[in-house]
């Protein structure tokens, strides 16, 4: 008994040990993950970058439409019913539209700028993303290979006890043959 005591704990704490490797190689698999997840790299935006953002929020909200808007009503008005030594842009308005023009070609590349930069950021909440979804699967091939582990120890476990209860069985056989 005392053989298969030790045979037993042997096992147990072979098992342990393979529990414990597995544990560490999970965790040091996982470490690089998250420390690219807690410490991403910083933005630091240029000022032509800052101002590129702010005319984008700007250019893109209901208060740059409204107020160009009202300037261009008060503009067109203006023109329209002044006095004619008064009006700087007469009816054409080609001013207002060499304006426009420009504002236009300007605002554009200006808010693609932007577009880009936020482009950029998705591309690296993706990335967060993937590490993500790499840090669940490795701790899910971990807990498969935990679970593999337990499983063939205890199929063991259990042919052992079934060899024992097989012996155990011979021998109160052979006590009845040779009590017979």
């Amino acid at each position: 008994m005392n053989r298969d005591t030790n045979k037993l704990l042997q096992s147990e704490s072979e098992q342990l040990k393979k529990l414990q490797q597995i544990v560490k190689k999970s965790i040091e698999d996982e470490d690089l993950i998250i420390q690219n997840l807690l410490n991403p790299p910083k933005d630091i935006l240029s000022r032509g970058q800052k101002i590129s953002d702010k005319v984008a929020r700007f250019g893109g909200s209901w208060a740059f439409i409204i107020s160009f808007f009202v300037i261009l009503i008060l503009w067109i008005l203006f023109n329209s019913l002044a006095p004619t030594k008064a009006d700087f842009d007469p009816y054409p308005f080609i001013l207002m539209n060499l304006i426009l023009s420009c504002i236009a070609a300007l605002q554009a590349p200006i808010i693609m700028m932007s577009q880009n930069r936020q482009e950029e950021k998705d591309r690296k909440r993706s990335e967060n993303d993937y590490l993500i979804n790499l840090k669940a699967e490795l701790e899910i091939r971990a807990l498969n290979q935990k679970i593999d582990l337990l499983l063939e120890e205890q199929i063991k476990v259990l042919f052992d006890s079934q060899a024992k209860q097989l012996e155990i069985l011979k021998s109160i056989e052979k006590k009845l043959t040779n009590n017979k």
